[in-house]
C-alpha cells in the first residue's frame, strides 16, 4: 500500500471501509489498476481469516493529475460502533454520489489521509498507531501522513464534566467519572446511556447530534422503555438506528447490492450492526489520549475537528481530553489563539476556527453538529484540503 508525501495536491482516491473485522494486510491480495478514466471504482469483499469478513470500495480522484502515484490514499472510517462507511459515511455525507444517486457538490474524492468520525476516530487513532509502527518495523511499506479524528469518542470522560447545573445530571456523570477511573468500563457504559436519558427527558428530546433541532419522537420513545429492553439496545437505537434509515437501507439492499455482485446471499446491509455495537460495551468508555499522545510524539500529523453544535461529542470536552497530552509541545499549542476560516473566499461570514501548531491542528466548526460533511460540506472540504495539502492554516 504506497502513500504519497504530506505535500501532494490532489487525492489519490477515496477508501471506504465497512469492516467486520479490520487487518492492516487486508489489501495484500487485493489488485487495483491505475484508473484510466473519470469515476472510475474498485471493491471487493474480502476474508480477513476464517468467519471474519471485510467490505471496502474505492473511488478513483475525479481531479485531472498527471501521475496518480504521487497522490495520497483518502481513507473514511465511520462511527457508531456498527456504522457504516459504505453506507452512511458515502452516500450520507462524502461520497461522490448522495442517497438518491444524485452527484455531490462536496464530495470527498480529493485527498485526506486516515479521516474519521465520532467511534471512528478512536480506530484511526489505533490503526495509526500500528500502521506507524508496521511502517518502523519494515512489515509494511507506506508513506503515513496523518489521522484526522472527527468528533471523535477519543476521551467520553471529558463531555462529562460539562455536565453541571442540573443535580440529576451532576450526580450521574459523577459516577461515569468515578467508574472510569476505577477501571469499571462495563458499569461506566450502563451509567452513559442513564446519563443520556437523564438529558434527554430534562432537554425537551434533545437531538444529542445537533442541539439546534429534537431527536426523532419515534427513537425518543424507544430511548424511554427502560423497564423493557436493555440499556445497550437503548444506546443501540439512539446513536447507531439513524445511521440506517429506511431509505438508504433499501439502496444499499437495492441497487447497490446488484451493483457490486458480490455480496453473500446471506449477507445484509445492518444486520451486523447491532452485533457490532453490543459487544464493545466494555470498550465504549475507555479513553484512548495515550494513542494521541504515541502519534504525536512520533511526529505523526494529528487533526482534530469538532462540529459546534454536538452534544453526543461536544467541542468543550474534546478541548478537556487535549488539555491531558502528556506532548511537550502542548503548551505551546494552548498559548495559540484561535484563527478564523471562510468556507468562501469572497464571504465575511465565520465558518469555523483553527490553531495548529507543528504536528497537532484543531478545527472549530461552527453550524455543524456531529456529522459535519453533512451540516456544513463546503467548510469541511475546505478543511480537509488544508489538512492534506499542508496549506497554512492561517489561511482563509
Amino acid at each position: 500500500m504506497e502513500l504519497a508525501p504530506r505535500s501532494s495536491p490532489v487525492s489519490r482516491w477515496l477508501l471506504l471501509l465497512l469492516p467486520r473485522v479490520l487487518d492492516l494486510n487486508s489489501f495484500a491480495g487485493a489488485v487495483i489498476d491505475w484508473p484510466t478514466e473519470e469515476g472510475k471504482e474498485a471493491w471487493d469483499y474480502v476474508t480477513v481469516r476464517k468467519d471474519a469478513h471485510m467490505f471496502w470500495w474505492l473511488y478513483y480522484t475525479t481531479n485531472p493529475c498527471k501521475n496518480f502515484s504521487e497522490l495520497p490514499l483518502v481513507m473514511w472510517l465511520q462511527g457508531g460502533p456498527g456504522g457504516s462507511s459504505t453506507g452512511f459515511g458515502n452516500f450520507e455525507e462524502i461520497g461522490p454520489l448522495d442517497s438518491h444517486l444524485k452527484p455531490r457538490k462536496t464530495t470527498w474524492t480529493v485527498p485526506f489521509y486516515i479521516f474519521s468520525e465520532s467511534y471512528g476516530g478512536k480506530m484511526a487513532a489505533g490503526i495509526g498507531l500500528e500502521l506507524y509502527k508496521a511502517i518502523q518495523q519494515g512489515t509494511i511499506k507506506c508513506n503515513f501522513s496523518g489521522v484526522a479524528l472527527g468528533d471523535s469518542w477519543i476521551s467520553p470522560v471529558g463531555k462529562y464534566r460539562i455536565y453541571k447545573g442540573l443535580a440529576e445530571v451532576s450526580s450521574v456523570a459523577e459516577q461515569v467519572l468515578d467508574a472510569v477511573n476505577k477501571g469499571f468500563y462495563t458499569e461506566a457504559t450502563q451509567l452513559w446511556g442513564k446519563a443520556e436519558t437523564i438529558i434527554e427527558k430534562n432537554a425537551d428530546g434533545v437531538n444529542f447530534y445537533n442541539i439546534l433541532t429534537k431527536s426523532d419522537p419515534t427513537s425518543a420513545l424507544e430511548s424511554s422503555l427502560e423497564f423493557t429492553q436493555s440499556h445497550l439496545v437503548r444506546l443501540f437505537q439512539r446513536h447507531v438506528r439513524h445511521l440506517q434509515g429506511d431509505a438508504l437501507s433499501q439502496l444499499m439492499n437495492g441497487p447497490i447490492r446488484k451493483k457490486l455482485k458480490i455480496i453473500p446471499e446471506d449477507i445484509s446491509w445492518g444486520a451486523q450492526s447491532s452485533s457490532v455495537f453490543l459487544n464493545m460495551e466494555g470498550d465504549f468508555m475507555k479513553p484512548v489520549i495515550s494513542i494521541v499522545d504515541e502519534l504525536l510524539e512520533a511526529g505523526v500529523n494529528v487533526t482534530i475537528y469538532n462540529g459546534q453544535l454536538d452534544l453526543i461529542v461536544d467541542t468543550i470536552g474534546q478541548e478537556a481530553w487535549v488539555r491531558k497530552l502528556q506532548w511537550p509541545e502542548l503548551p505551546k499549542f494552548n498559548e495559540l489563539k484561535w484563527k478564523p476560516l471562510y468556507s468562501d473566499p469572497e464571504s465575511s461570514e465565520t465558518s469555523a476556527f483553527v490553531k495548529s501548531y507543528k504536528n497537532l491542528a484543531f478545527y472549530w466548526i461552527l453550524r455543524a453538529g456531529h456529522m459535519v460533511p453533512s451540516d456544513q460540506g463546503a467548510m469541511a472540504l475546505k478543511m480537509m484540503r488544508l489538512v492534506t495539502q499542508q496549506v497554512p492554516h492561517g489561511l482563509g
